[in-house]
C-alpha cells in the first residue's frame, strides 16, 4: 500500500489553481501511478497527495489522487476527458473525478425509517443509500435496545455506518465509533451517548463519501481512504 501524507482537503491550494480529486479502482497492472501523473503532469497539475491501496489476495488497484490545476491551461471539459482515457486505458470499474469549488453539490436526502428496502426499490433508486445504526446489535434485539444494554451492564457501546442492501444492517461498512459508559451512567446519559455517537459517525460517513474517500471492496466490504 502507498500513502503519501494525508492533507486537509482544499489546503494549501495555489492561487487561481483548483483541487481535482480523482477516485479510481481498476485491475492492477504496470504503470497506473505512473500514467496518473503523467495524465496531471502533462496539463501543468501537480499531485498533492495520493492513497493507493493493492490488497495482497486480489490482483485490483485503488486509489484516489487530489491534484492542484489552473483551469484556463485544463478546462473542466478537458479534465473529464483525459480522465475516461484513463479510465479506458486500465479498463476501470470505476473512475470518478470531481473539482468541488465549481461542480455541482451533492444533494443529501434524510429518509427516518425502520422498513427494509426491498432488492426491486434499491435498483429502481439507483444511488447509493447510507444507514445508521446503534452498536448493540444483535446482542440487544427488539424494543429499547439502549436499556437492554443499560440493565446488562454493558462497558462499550458503538454506531455503525454503511451501505443499505436488501438485508437488513448488512452492508458494506464505512464507518465506526465506540466510547465508553460505566457504572456511573444512568439510562439518559446512556442514551445521550449513544444518540450521539450516531450522529458523529454518519456524518463522518457521509463526509468521508462526498469527498470520495470510499470505494467497494470485495463482496461485502470498502476501501475507505
Amino acid at each position: 500500500m502507498l500513502s503519501l501524507a494525508r492533507r486537509p482537503l482544499s489546503a494549501a491550494v495555489p492561487a487561481g489553481n483548483l483541487l481535482g480529486i480523482h477516485l479510481f479502482q481498476c485491475p492492477d497492472a504496470v504503470g497506473i501511478v505512473a500514467k496518473l501523473s503523467e495524465c496531471i503532469a502533462s496539463r501543468g497539475g501537480n499531485i498533492h497527495s495520493v492513497d493507493v491501496f493493492v490488497p495482497d489476495d486480489a490482483p485490483v488497484f485503488y486509489a484516489r489522487s487530489e491534484f492542484t490545476y489552473n483551469p484556463r491551461l485544463w478546462p473542466r471539459d478537458m479534465l473529464r476527458t483525459d480522465f475516461l482515457h484513463l479510465s479506458d486505458c486500465f479498463n476501470a470499474q470505476k473512475s470518478t473525478v470531481r473539482v468541488p469549488d465549481i461542480d455541482p453539490k451533492y444533494k443529501i436526502a434524510v429518509l427516518a425509517s425502520k422498513q427494509v428496502m426491498s432488492e426491486s426499490f434499491l435498483k429502481s433508486y439507483g444511488k447509493d443509500i447510507i444507514n445508521i445504526h446503534h452498536g448493540l446489535l444483535p446482542s440487544f434485539k427488539g424494543g429499547s435496545p439502549s436499556r437492554q444494554a443499560f440493565n446488562a451492564g454493558v462497558k462499550l457501546i458503538g454506531a455503525t455506518s454503511h451501505f443499505v442492501t436488501p438485508e437488513l444492517d448488512a452492508g458494506p461498512i464505512i464507518e465506526q465509533m465506540v466510547e465508553r459508559v460505566s457504572h456511573r451512567d444512568t439510562l439518559h446519559s446512556f442514551v445521550v451517548k449513544s444518540e450521539n455517537l450516531e450522529k458523529q459517525c454518519l456524518a463522518e460517513a457521509i463526509k468521508s463519501y462526498c469527498e470520495l474517500r470510499v470505494l467497494p471492496y470485495e463482496v461485502m466490504k470498502t476501501v475507505v481512504f
